[in-house]
């Protein structure tokens, strides 16, 4: 579709620049890699090829949570809040309050001057009872204003792109430490709605995924104090694949396996630290590499060709350089935060990701506030690497309401 359609390649050049890294284009990743004589594939300069797996719709995966954002994006195992709804909401039948809604506004871009573009994130959850809980989310992301053109680089009509998620999940205890919970997504993808390429009108992707997870959470006596620990597993983004044309050549959502741990300590009443990790991983067929990608000669690579099942198996060993290549696109993430009298936090956390998977790598810091019902939490991004991120000099925030008594 990319090749057929130039402006549609615009649209999606763009905003892949606008997402820096976690873009949705599908060409060709190792257009520009040969092989060596090792069997290894090089780009160009003699370093190792860069293979990053690439998506539709990758906004899904974005974390708008300022308090994750100040912990590395970590946020599996985290105590529960709201924004459970996007790491794991099996979580939110362990949740202490009642009612809960959080809003979180991200600008994108800010250090470029962009002022349009960015993420809004609205969640809440309702306790049923002390085994049932309801959790709702909702995502939008602006792309802000795109001048159109045409092949030759006339300029047509300007659009503004836009792509939302709407999200219902339920979530139950199994036993005292055990619960599961199942999210089902409803995603909306306009890029360039209403263009007429070669006889055919570009359309908004409209795709259903679903979620899936597991929480387990103990209690840990110490000598000076008590902890928690929470386990959890999610499979998310579990779907149909997306297309903007009638074409048959579809595209992967970013369905994703995710493991995270979050241990915390309460030293004495006013005194809390927890510690927490987690493990990312793109469950989409990684980009073929070499001169073989097409074997049943349809015009299109093979690993296009899966479904969107069938491809989370594949998955885990299907990289082009073996087992190793596959340990590399693995994200890793770890945080720490600090209360003091459960109203102030401060928080820290690393986030990252190899060179040859986009080569993510950034440290994070961030504050909480909390008083009665009311909180609030900023976050901002301190980049290692010479890389661009979305997020480079960017304040980010969150604000969260508990009503209702205390549960259990």
């Amino acid at each position: 579709m990319l090749k057929k359609y130039d402006l549609m390649k615009h649209v999606l050049l763009k905003a892949s620049l606008l997402l820096l890294g976690i873009g949705f284009m599908t060409v060709d990743a190792t257009a520009q890699c040969y092989q060596g004589e090792n069997g290894s594939f090089f780009n160009l300069d003699g370093t190792p090829c860069t293979n990053t797996v690439v998506t539709a719709v990758p906004f899904l995966r974005i974390v708008s949570d300022a308090r994750s954002g100040a912990m590395g994006d970590v946020g599996i195992g985290l105590s529960p809040d709201p924004n459970a709804m996007h790491f794991n909401a099996s979580k939110l039948a362990f949740a202490e309050e009642e009612l809960a809604v959080s809003a979180t506004y991200t600008p994108w871009l800010r250090a470029l001057g962009l002022n349009d573009v960015y993420l809004a994130y609205l969640t809440a959850y309702r306790k049923l009872n002390d085994l049932e809980t309801l959790g709702f989310g909702l995502r939008y992301f602006s792309l802000g204003s795109i001048q159109f053109t045409d092949p030759n680089g006339q300029p047509l009509n300007t659009g503004r792109p836009n792509e939302f998620e709407v999200a219902m999940a339920y979530s139950r205890k199994l036993s005292e430490n055990l619960s599961a919970g199942l999210t089902g997504k409803f995603i909306f993808s306009n890029l360039a709605a209403g263009q007429i390429v070669e006889g055919e009108t570009i359309e908004p992707g409209i795709a259903g995924a679903a979620d899936i997870s597991f929480t387990y959470r103990d209690d840990i006596d110490l000598n000076k104090g008590d902890s928690e620990l929470m386990v959890g597993l999610a499979l998310s983004n579990i779907g149909s694949k997306i297309t903007y044309t009638n074409s048959l050549n579809r595209d992967f959502l970013p369905a994703n396996f995710g493991l995270g741990a979050a241990w915390k300590i309460d030293f004495d009443e006013y005194n809390s630290f927890t510690i927490a990790a987690d493990v990312n991983k793109l469950l989409v067929p990684t980009p073929c590499q070499g001169d073989n990608c097409d074997e049943d000669g349809d015009g299109r690579a093979d690993w296009k060709d899966q479904s969107p099942i069938s491809s989370i198996f594949s998955s885990w060993s299907d990289a082009p350089e073996g087992f190793s290549e596959e340990l590399r696109e693995f994200v890793y993430s770890i945080g720490i935060e600090y209360w003091y009298d459960q109203q102030f936090a401060v928080r820290a956390g690393y986030f990252n990701e190899h060179v040859q998977k986009g080569n993510r790598k950034f440290l994070t810091v961030g504050l909480g506030l909390k008083y009665n019902i009311f909180g609030l939490n900023f976050s901002y991004l301190i980049p290692t690497t010479n890389q661009r991120n979305p997020l480079d000099n960017t304040l980010r925030f969150s604000l969260i309401f508990d009503f209702g008594e205390p549960t259990g």
